[in-house]
């Protein structure tokens, strides 16, 4: 092994984390065209589905985005009328988000969504728990350096 090995493409782990990240999302692209959200605005909802309202750091904090990222994504949500934005009377700082009637409705229309995108996915159902816990061990570890 030479001292430049460690720069071949095959020998970097961020590489088919990279390649991976974007098919997936390109896979998504066509599913999410018909619901009129980008990935990041699906993301955004999968977490208000769940959470119903939230603030914008918390909602970062889910997601491992910054309000700078969020800001303009929210922003287009509200204006497609499923998120609503609201400064806290508490401190004008913190913006809390909130899903609207129309954003709780997208989530029937989003329901196909993960089992078409499953049959991109040539992995067993094992074999997927093991990837989801070992991307979350990496990301949990990048996380705190």
């Amino acid at each position: 092994m030479n001292k430049y090995d460690c720069l071949k493409l095959e020998n970097q782990l961020c590489f088919p984390l990279y390649a991976c990240a974007k098919e997936v999302s390109r896979k998504y692209k066509p599913m999410l065209d018909e619901l009129d959200l980008t990935y990041t605005q699906y993301l955004v909802m999968m977490v208000l589905w769940d959470r119903q309202s939230l603030n914008v750091k918390e909602l970062g904090e889910h997601l491992y985005l910054d309000s700078g990222t969020l800001t303009p994504v929210l922003k287009k949500l509200e204006k497609k009328g499923y998120v609503s934005r609201e400064r806290s009377t508490n401190d004008e700082r913190n913006l809390s988000i909130s899903i609207t009637n129309e954003g709780k409705a997208l989530r029937d229309l989003a329901l196909s969504v993960p089992g078409e995108m499953s049959c991109y996915v040539n992995l067993t159902e094992e074999e997927a728990g093991e990837m989801y816990r070992l991307l979350y061990k990496l990301l949990n570890g990048l996380d705190k350096n």
